[in-house]
């Protein structure tokens, strides 16, 4: 934690340094104050309550977040910030590149290239890194995000939020290494990867409502449709319908299938609401600019 503060000190030496600590049961309010970060506490456990957090109480015009375990590059923080101004972009991702093995686990990458992909197709492919977790933000980006997250899928909430509202985004490559001698990881692998994976489920509905449901609508159809095909030339031949529960059935499914379809249709005309409201938001505060007098921002 005392190389992170002092790294991204010395990289950034005109921003504010803050800390916050989640809850923890080591030294972190000492060494981080010690290094001369402002430090905040966070009572809920959960990467996703910190980042919370974080938005609503820190006020600037850009802003840098990072993980606090070493493993990113901070000399990369000061070309974050300045294609962020320069190029007006409201958020940009750090991919994670490394030759070594430890830093970057062979079933980590795979489980993130494949959520990231799970992303991509349902919101569009923007990002090759959708789980990294240094990023850099405009304010306008941050003072509208709503944050509903609590844990590690907060950086899929943190990539949609942007693709569903068209922001300006980009990608830049840094460097990644290993974690530093002693330093665990809480991220469990297949945990969070089902939570995760748990959180683009829950986005898809809430933000494609007609494309989930409409999803639901044809499965019901298609089932309805093939178990409804022998009875309907069982009817055809002899005038007659035997299996009076397989017909209950599929009756059945379509009728779920059509409620379903209806939800859809509702609640996408209820979330083009919410969507104009989040861009309110988002358009209340002025776009990233480049300022020279002010060291670029």
């Amino acid at each position: 934690m005392e190389e992170v503060v002092r790294d991204f000190r010395s990289t950034l030496p005109k921003a504010s340094v803050y800390v916050f600590d989640n809850n923890s049961s080591d030294a972190t309010v000492e060494i981080a104050s010690r290094a001369g970060a402002t430090v905040g506490q966070v009572m809920d456990r959960g990467k996703g309550n910190v980042i919370r957090r974080m938005f609503a109480d820190i006020d600037a015009d850009v802003y840098v977040l990072v993980d606090g375990d070493d493993t990113y590059d901070a000399s990369a923080a000061p070309k974050l910030v300045a294609r962020l101004l320069t190029e007006g972009l409201d958020m940009i991702v750090a991919t994670r590149h490394s030759d070594e093995q430890e830093a970057y686990r062979l079933g980590h990458r795979f489980g993130n290239i494949m959520l990231t992909q799970c992303v991509g197709l349902i919101f569009g492919h923007t990002f090759t890194d959708m789980l990294s977790g240094y990023r850099a933000f405009s304010r306008r980006y941050v003072k509208s995000f709503p944050a509903h997250s609590k844990n590690f899928e907060t950086e899929t909430e943190l990539t949609v939020h942007a693709l569903e509202l068209r922001m300006p985004v980009a990608e830049e490559s840094t460097k990644y290494k290993s974690r530093p001698e002693g330093s665990v990881s809480k991220l469990n692998t297949y945990g969070d990867g089902l939570r995760i994976l748990m959180m683009i489920i829950k986005l898809f509905r809430a933000e494609r409502p007609l494309a989930f449901y409409s999803t639901g609508f044809f499965v019901c159809a298609f089932l309805a449709t093939i178990l409804a095909v022998p009875l309907f030339a069982t009817y055809m031949e002899t005038g007659l319908v035997p299996r009076f529960p397989t017909a209950i059935l599929c009756t059945s499914l379509m009728l779920f299938g059509a409620i379903l379809l209806v939800c859809g249709i509702v609640l996408d005309a209820v979330t083009h609401g919410r969507a104009e409201a989040k861009r309110f938001a988002y358009l209340a505060h002025p776009a990233p600019r480049f300022h020279p007098e002010r060291g670029g921002v």
